[in-house]
């Protein structure tokens, strides 16, 4: 257990840090599953840009690497230029 009070602070800011980001992922790949499942390309290209930045987001607060986020807004708008 910690003895600090700034250690006991960090303890309760890390679960708060780790629900949130577990949150916003697992709301991210819903959306990038109802994407995937649009079978309207107007419907999917207006939903891109929102799932897009959802992803960013993760990038950018190391929830996922930068390279996956990258791999999966490829792979998304390649599915969305074949519909």
């Amino acid at each position: 257990m910690a003895n600090h009070k700034s250690a006991l602070k960090r303890i309760r800011r890390n679960e708060t840090v780790r629900l949130r980001n577990r949150y916003q992922h697992k709301t991210t790949r819903n959306a990038i599953k109802k994407l995937r499942g649009t079978e309207k390309k107007e419907d999917a290209e207006k939903m891109f840009p929102e799932v897009s930045s959802m992803i960013d987001r993760l990038a950018k607060r190391n929830v996922i690497h930068a390279n996956k986020a990258a791999n999966l807004k490829s792979k998304l708008s390649k599915h969305i230029a074949a519909l």
